[in-house]
């Protein structure tokens, strides 16, 4: 027999996903009333269909700003979705500033590994393969350690590859597409700029 569900129960998984009443409902029947699964269920479906809307033109948006404490901080962010009446909700707002307190603190040099300069990536490969002969491990698994180190590399270096600094149990590109998920829109990190005091 189907677990009976309380509407207080949709209402929560709403209230904490940004799903559809009806999308609550059913994730909810699907696992049995565990909220928790919900959330699971919600978030998987939520990131399949935003790699089907990765597709689709992001031209409108909003620029997220943070500035440091201290003063010395600031960044500016360009996220950009489908449409305007997204580009003003509360969610999509948070997830600008979220992703510009990001960088702040981050600093990451570009938002995608094919952005970074091809002189940096060579000048990043030439010196882990050149450690790699140093080592003394075999040859034929340097590349396989040099392939390891520029996944760290990029990890480091790269937005939507870091670790999101307030939940680093995921990247900063998986909190974006769990963003489009929940909003039923293509989003896009376009650009950024940080500013520090003193840097070059």
């Amino acid at each position: 027999m189907a677990t009976k569900i309380a509407a207080k129960d949709v209402s929560a998984l709403r209230a904490r996903t940004g799903a559809g009443m009806m999308d609550c409902k059913k994730a909810l029947e699907h696992t049995d009333g565990d909220l928790d699964k919900a959330i699971e269920f919600l978030r998987k479906k939520g990131m399949a269909s935003a790699e089907k809307r990765a597709g689709r033109a992001a031209q409108e948006g909003a620029i997220g700003s943070y500035v440091h404490f201290n003063g010395r901080v600031a960044v500016l962010v360009e996220i950009n979705c489908e449409t305007d009446f997204v580009a003003r909700t509360d969610d999509f707002l948070a997830l600008a500033k979220d992703i510009a307190l990001h960088v702040a603190s981050a600093k990451p040099l570009a938002v995608r590994v094919e952005e970074l300069p091809e002189n940096v990536v060579a000048r990043e490969r030439d010196i882990f393969r050149a450690q790699a002969a140093e080592s003394g491990k075999p040859e034929k698994i340097w590349d396989k350690i040099v392939d390891g180190r520029m996944k760290k590399y990029f990890s480091e270096t790269v937005l939507l590859e870091q670790p999101y600094v307030k939940d680093d149990s995921k990247t900063v590109g998986e909190l974006v597409q769990e963003a489009s998920g929940r909003l039923g829109e293509n989003i896009v990190v376009r650009r950024f700029a940080r500013f520090e005091i003193g840097a070059e």
